[in-house]
Parts: C-alpha cells; structure tokens; sequence
C-alpha cells in the first residue's frame, strides 16, 4: 500500500520506518523540504536529527504535505495536534477526498509550557478527531494510536507482552477495518484492538493525554499503557 504520513517528528519517523519495513511504500509530508532536511537538532527523545534519520531511512520519500497526500492511498496525520488543521489544509482536500485518513495527534496547547492543556474548542464538546472529519467529509477520518508513546504503537510486545490496549473510532466501518489490518501488522493482538464507535469517541481519547502525561512524568518514561479489565 501507499501510504503518506504528513509530519517528521519522531512519531512520523517512527512511522515511517516501520511501515517501509513491512512492505509499504511511504513518503513524508512536510511544510518545507529543504528546512526540514538542514535539521540538525536531535529530536524530542534524544534521538538521531532529522537529516541523520533520513540518510539512513533513503526507501523513505520526502515532499510537500500536498506531495504526500496525493501520493498515498492511506494518509497518517502525525504533526502536532495545534498544527494539523493548517498541515491539512496544506495537503489539499482533493488529495485527500475518499481516502482514509489515520489520526494519531492530540490538540494540546503548549504556550504555557508543561504540561500542556488540551486546546479548548477541542475537548469536552468536540474533539480534533471530529474537526478534521467536519472539514473533511470526503475522508474516512479513523483516530487511533494517539493515546501511548510512539515507540509503543508500532511494538506493543516491549510491555507487558502486548497485552494491553489500543483505542479506534471513526464512522466508516470499512476504513476502521483498515487500519485494525494495519495494527495487527504492527503486532497489536485482536484482543486488544478496542472499537470505540464512532469518530465522537475522539472525544474521550483525546482526554486520555493530560493523565497519560501526569503518569509519564511520574514513571520517568513513555514506555506503559492503559488496558481496559473485564
């Protein structure tokens, strides 16, 4: 499958390598090409810059978040939740219209340092989630993976032995179906591939992020999850 990630941040990145490894072709999506690759600053983790990471991720193509998104049949947005409207506003909607289109950012507002708060007129009554699915309506919007650190999503067996739960919801069944193809290909066990309806339920995903950042900081790591016990 083609699919696009708009974003190359350290979850774009993660992305990226890991679906190029399992047989997917991917190309990066970014504002500005040339800034992005002069980036020589480690990443939020400590990990290798962008320009390092992409010369040895080359089976990796990079263009404009419009290059991206007219290039994948599924598209991932990964940039920061406060940033995605503009990024996909950028990406176009004709080369978004009738795709799926995979959410995994949180609109947290950072302004006034950490931790940040979710931004109001996406919490509670709405959710970015829903936003990008009323902007896009032509799109099959699936919000999942947003609620754990990036290294988790794509290898759930570091904790726990992958017994542990990762949240879907959108309103097309069909493109939900997708994308639990594609988690499953990631190692994620049916079992723990937890359907929460319709994309409203980005609502309470969302919400997950300030106690899932309360816990980070007290744990000291990114690397544990929630699981729902029956």
């Amino acid at each position: 499958m083609k699919i696009a990630i708009l974003g190359t941040g350290s979850v774009g990145q993660t992305l990226a390598e890991r679906l190029a490894v399992k047989g997917h072709e991917v190309m990066l999506g970014t504002r500005d090409i040339a800034k992005t690759l002069a980036k020589t600053e480690k990443n939020m983790y400590g990990g290798p810059s962008f320009s390092e990471w992409y010369a040895g991720n080359k089976q990796v193509k990079l263009g404009t978040f419009a290059d991206a998104a007219a290039f994948g049949d599924l598209v991932i947005n990964a940039t920061q939740g406060s940033n995605a409207l503009g990024a996909l506003a950028l990406a176009g909607s004709a080369n978004l219209k009738g795709k799926i289109l995979v959410d995994v950012s949180n609109p947290l507002d950072f302004s006034k340092g950490m931790p940040p708060t979710l931004i109001p007129e996406f919490c509670n009554t709405n959710s970015l989630g829903e936003e990008i699915q009323k902007t896009y309506p032509q799109s099959r919007v699936v919000k999942a993976l947003n609620t754990m650190w990036c290294g988790l999503m794509l290898n759930p067996s570091l904790i726990g032995n992958g017994a542990h739960d990762v949240f879907i919801c959108g309103n097309d069944p069909e493109a939900k179906a997708v994308v639990t193809t594609l988690l499953q290909q990631f190692g994620w066990q049916m079992q723990h591939i937890f359907d929460l309806g319709d994309i409203s339920a980005a609502r309470g995903t969302e919400m997950i992020l300030p106690v899932w950042l309360r816990i980070m900081g007290t744990v000291g790591t990114g690397a544990f999850n929630l699981r729902v016990v029956r």
